[in-house]
């Protein structure tokens, strides 16, 4: 059979089972089992107890010893997903809007669907599920009753997001902007952006929209050729926004725009002011009326450690430790700098993927925290230990948990940021 109707096969499994696992541990009844393989795991090996476990079929790539008409056999299960996805995906007539960037794509794409759930029956990435496997298991909870669709890629070399795009076919998209993040994948920023830049490839291509902010001289080159784009930012687009306050939370106003002209929000960090900006001009692009995208922005709180303001007892923390990078942690102290508040301690760990450029870049880190007065100073882990600096220094965040719960801190401000793998947030837990 040939992989055209092998796809056709499975989407008719689908049909009747439509719902896609890849984790025998999460496994519900009636699942399609997908047993994919990795360098450290073979998913084939939990075909038998995935059907066990109540799963309706088990999709494999390896002959099995175990007999049985639920188990099918595939070249290549990473494959068979992907393109069952995509055969769903041409099912699916409504809009998909693709976001991708170094910098604020799962803000923007919470924000975004935050607005567009109020007025439309909208389906989105669940949390952070925006790689290889992520996007196609995304694409596949996408039921008859959608009527739009936003969709996060995220992305660490060349040609990921150009692959995705092939079954994920965004009608709209957006690239929120192209930072110094997984410089040692993209081999430095000029390949982050043409690696992020396969986006409007696709969108240029396919004669698609994308939304642009025009802050960005460097998006708006490499928009060119794009026939149909939706300008915003702070000072030129279709739709215009500036910040009011930002203490703590960031209060916004968008110009021109009576329902508009106050959004009180629940988001810590001035940089998140592009994120609103996008979600409000793709809310008004798909006719969100104004007051529900208000309403919406305003209702949105930040989870997962990202940038979210926790208060314990006396003290105010800024939690920003899902993830790190140069141009995201530059924005974090340059921000946390500004906050109207005495005793400010911050808590940084390294940053990770920077290949060559890691230790200038964290050296770069160390000078700008120079420029403020701080109460302290600790730095976690990776290439901080690496040279000189007069800052508290632990291999590890439980180190720094350690130290941390043995200061009896009161009426304290801290930002605490780092790479995902640096598990910064365990410093408070």
């Amino acid at each position: 059979m040939d992989s055209e109707n092998k796809t056709g096969l499975l989407y008719s499994l689908f049909l009747e089972n439509p719902s896609v696992q890849t984790d025998t541990r999460k496994l519900k009844q009636g699942d399609i089992f997908f047993a994919l393989s990795g360098p450290n795991f073979n998913g084939n090996t939990f075909a038998g107890k995935s059907l066990e476990l109540g799963a309706a079929y088990a999709i494999v790539d390896k002959e099995l010893d175990i007999k049985d008409e639920r188990i099918i056999l595939v070249p290549n299960t990473l494959l068979a997903l992907q393109e069952l996805a995509k055969y769903h995906r041409n099912q699916l007539n409504i809009p998909v809007l693709a976001i991708t960037g170094s910098n604020g794509k799962t803000t923007t794409k919470e924000l975004i669907s935050a607005v567009l759930s109020t007025h439309f029956k909208t389906y989105t990435t669940k949390g952070n599920l925006n790689n290889h496997i992520g996007v196609p298991l995304t694409l596949l909870t996408i039921k008859n009753d959608a009527q739009i669709a936003v969709i996060e890629m995220g992305a660490n070399h060349q040609k990921e997001i150009e692959g995705y795009c092939k079954y994920t076919l965004p009608t709209h998209g957006l690239i929120t902007n192209c930072g110094k993040a997984h410089l040692e994948g993209f081999g430095g920023i000029e390949g982050v952006r043409k690696g992020k830049g396969e986006l409007y490839d696709f969108l240029r291509a396919n004669d698609c929209i994308a939304f642009v902010n025009w802050d960005y001289d460097y998006l708006q080159t490499m928009s060119i050729g794009i026939k149909n784009t939706i300008k915003y930012g702070t000072s030129e687009g279709g739709t215009i926004g500036s910040i009011l306050s930002n203490s703590p939370f960031l209060k916004v106003s968008i110009q021109n725009n009576e329902q508009l002209d106050l959004i009180a929000t629940e988001l810590v960090g001035d940089y998140n002011l592009p994120n609103i900006i996008c979600a409000v001009a793709v809310g008004k692009y798909f006719g969100v009326p104004e007051e529900k995208i208000k309403t919406a922005i305003e209702n949105y709180t930040p989870t997962n450690s990202r940038s979210q303001l926790i208060q314990s007892e006396s003290n105010s923390i800024i939690l920003d430790a899902y993830n790190a990078n140069p141009t995201s942690m530059k924005a974090a102290v340059e921000n946390f700098a500004k906050v109207d508040a005495s005793n400010k301690i911050m808590l940084l760990g390294a940053m990770m993927e920077l290949g060559e450029d890691s230790l200038a870049e964290h050296q770069a880190i160390v000078n700008l925290i120079s420029e403020y007065q701080w109460e302290k100073v600790v730095l976690v882990g990776g290439d901080f230990n690496k040279f000189t600096h007069p800052y508290l220094y632990f291999a590890n965040s439980l180190d720094a948990k350690e130290w941390f719960q043995q200061q009896n801190f009161t009426n304290t401000h801290f930002l605490i940021k780092g790479s995902r793998s640096m598990q910064m947030e365990r410093i408070f837990q």
